[in-house]
């Protein structure tokens, strides 16, 4: 009984590629097609989500070099939606989350293009001028820095734990027409199991070192993390 053979995927090949590399190609680009549905899937599904919780503070922030006050219903500007991260930059610490830096450095460089659509701020508990001379050092310029120092924003929307301690969460609000403020998302998968040999990745599509990372042979590595310098 003759097999049947599987037509390909496409026409493109690749100078000195073999049959048994393409063939495994073809497989690894049919799960890659269904990853893609798989994530628009998700998408889908996280616009879907009704109306979140009603924010009833209209928390005030500490911006720029003078310290001035910033309310959260002013951040999203003329946008119907705000995109907070929590960054792990405490008062007690004594230098900021490297992990966080390095997830901030990529989206430092996208915010102009994000802002096109959705207001984005980041948010940590040192005063601003802390955060600010950190961020001056990194060549920060579009990323929106805001301390909350003087609010309880952090502890309220799980940007830190009961002892203080700072965590890495994104949170999306939504503001209608009428003014009303929502939550609308939070990178929840951290507080979530993760399976065997992965961590929570909960901010992994903000993040372009893991997919740098994944498209080579050798992955993201076990015990890979980010720097603030390398010397």
């Amino acid at each position: 009984m003759s097999q049947s053979v599987q037509a390909p995927v496409h026409s493109a090949r690749f100078p000195g590629e073999s049959d048994e590399y393409r063939a495994a190609r073809d497989q690894l680009l049919e799960a890659e097609a269904a990853l893609r549905r798989q994530t628009e899937a998700v998408a889908a599904q996280r616009r879907a989500l009704p109306p979140g919780g009603v924010v009833d503070e209209d928390y005030v922030f500490a911006e720029g070099d003078d310290a001035r006050p910033v309310r959260l219903s002013e951040l999203f500007g003329d946008r119907p939606t705000l995109l907070l991260y929590s960054y792990m930059f405490g008062p007690a610490m004594a230098q900021p989350c490297p992990m966080c830096t390095a997830m901030l450095d990529g989206l430092e460089g996208q915010a102009h293009h994000i802002t096109q659509r959705a207001a984005l701020a980041v948010v940590a508990r040192s005063p601003i001028a802390r955060i600010r001379a950190f961020a001056d050092q990194r060549g920060w310029r579009r990323l929106r820095l805001l301390s909350s120092a003087d609010n309880t924003y952090n502890r309220d929307y799980h940007g830190e734990d009961a002892g203080g301690g700072q965590l890495p969460l994104l949170n999306v609000f939504s503001r209608t027409p009428d003014g009303e403020i929502r939550h609308a998302y939070a990178t929840e998968l951290m507080f979530a199991p993760s399976d065997p040999g992965q961590n929570q990745r909960h901010i992994d599509a903000l993040w372009p070192m893991w997919s740098a990372f994944d498209f080579t042979p050798e992955g993201r590595g076990a015990d890979t993390f980010a720097k603030l310098r390398y010397d």
